[in-house]
């Protein structure tokens, strides 16, 4: 039953919740005139009650698994964490060197919590890959000519490319091929890492210096992987298919039906270029996009469309289409006019639409990573980009994740008429709230949550807010 249906995912998302609340008409300095607005669809009423439709255009593998299956060496996609030990030697991989510039060595008997026995994952094709060290750097054959292992290339190039050929029996173990054509190894009574093992057979034991068991620590099932770890050719048709099944007309009905005003939409920064985004996205999103505007318009609903990964990924997280975790967004003045773009794109495509209710900037940036300055400079553009084509629009500017001051936007939001501030509050990361019964986590959020709420919102900074919560 379709009803059924989305009523299990809206629960499994955990963003049922999300609304826009408080929602004031402070006054506030006249920004420049726009053109004039379309008429108001019939969910404008306030509070809005929205449902987020996460994981149908940014891929968000928890949410559906399934997506991934068909993918060679699916634990293998780029974001992967990986500890190598080698067996011969007992002893895992490390590069803990200083100032950015490392020998590869395997002088740890035991992996610590530390990064530095931790290397992350750049896929090229599914044997072929770029090794990446906490210090940023990559995996390579030393430029001297020798045998040993190093990571101090700041980009991968031929010299950071090597395959991974896998235990038939036991895909755990693995040898690495370098690139001049041998294996690494770990010679006995050596801490060297070189590339120097000359034999091509195995049996795979535990003598055999050029054979590492691989410990997966972590792993990112975004857009970035999906397309990436499919290629585009294979990944086209499999997320052309997600997007016209997973999210349909007919649940836009029922959502209606059931009494909400609006949807969320989250989108990535690659749907400016559609249909032919740069490498590794796939074109098709946009139309989707389309789709949805008119199914909003037909059962009149407002559409939040949410710019949940933006260029260079504003968060380490999947859903921001991190590559590896490593987050870049608002590191320079061309990046956040990048994103100003796209939200510029966004706003002209769709102001004309009455079901536009809301553009939303930017989902979680994370602290200190993403910095109160960038935000700020990025949050004025963004905005002014929504009001070159619409006066009626919200405009969302998200709070930090991660260490911060909650209320660190409220005095600069309320120079921007129709602005919000996206909070966002979870119990599902935290594991204080595992053994809480149902009605002791909802008191808990009835308390702690409302009177954070509560120093985000007040007479003296009349923004508006939006909410969401997973619990």
């Amino acid at each position: 039953m379709m009803s059924s249906r989305l009523l299990k995912r809206a629960c499994l998302l955990l963003l049922v919740s999300s609304w826009l609340c408080s929602l004031s008409d402070a006054k506030r300095k006249t920004p420049p005139s726009p053109p004039p607005p379309p008429p108001p669809p019939s969910s404008s009423g306030l509070p809005v009650r929205a449902v987020c439709l996460g994981g149908w255009l940014v891929t968000e593998g928890w949410i559906l698994p399934s997506l991934f299956d068909a993918i060679p060496n699916k634990d293998l996609l780029d974001g992967a964490q990986l500890q190598l030990k080698a067996v011969a030697a007992g002893a895992y991989l490390t590069a803990a060197g200083q100032d950015g510039a490392a020998a590869v060595v395997a002088n740890r008997t035991q992996a610590a919590p530390s990064a530095s026995e931790t290397f992350k994952l750049w896929r090229i094709n599914e044997t072929t890959f770029n090794f990446r060290a906490s210090s940023g750097r990559f995996v390579g054959a030393g430029s001297d000519g020798g045998a040993a292992v190093v990571a101090v290339a700041a980009a991968p190039g031929p010299s950071e490319t090597f395959q991974v050929v896998r235990d038939d029996g036991d895909k755990s173990r693995v040898r690495i091929r370098a690139p001049n054509g041998h294996f690494l190894q770990v010679a006995l009574g050596s801490n060297s890492v070189t590339t120097d093992y000359y034999g091509e057979s195995t049996s795979w034991g535990d003598d055999d210096p050029s054979v590492f068991v691989v410990t997966k620590v972590l792993e990112l099932q975004g857009e970035y992987q999906i397309c990436n770890g499919y290629g585009t050719a294979k990944a086209t048709p499999i997320l052309r298919n997600h997007w016209s099944t997973y999210i349909v007309e007919d649940d836009f009905k029922f959502i209606s039906a059931s009494g909400l005003t609006a949807v969320r939409i989250p989108v990535g920064w690659w749907i400016a270029s559609d249909p032919n985004p740069p490498a590794p996205y796939v074109g098709g999103s946009l139309q989707t996009l389309d789709n949805a505007f008119k199914w909003a318009e037909k059962y009149k609903l407002g559409v939040i469309i949410d710019l949940h990964a933006a260029p260079g990924s504003q968060n380490p997280w999947e859903h921001s289409s991190s590559r590896d975790g490593t987050q870049e967004w608002g590191t320079s003045d061309a990046n956040i006019a990048e994103t100003v773009q796209v939200i510029d794109f966004l706003a002209s495509r769709y102001a004309k639409s009455p079901s536009l209710l809301a553009v939303e900037l930017m989902n979680e940036p994370f602290a200190p990573r993403a910095t109160l300055e960038s935000l700020m400079k990025y949050y004025h553009d963004g905005y002014n980009a929504v009001r070159k084509y619409s006066s009626t629009a919200y405009v969302i500017m998200s709070n930090r994740l991660g260490p911060h001051d909650p209320t660190e936007f409220l005095q600069f939001a309320n120079g921007f008429p129709r602005a919000v501030i996206d909070v966002h509050y979870y119990t599902v990361f935290n594991d204080l709230f595992n053994n809480l019964t149902v009605q002791q986590n909802i008191d808990f959020i009835k308390s702690n949550f409302s009177s954070e709420l509560k120093k985000c919102h007040n007479t003296k900074w009349p923004s508006h807010l939006c909410g969401r919560m997973g619990g």
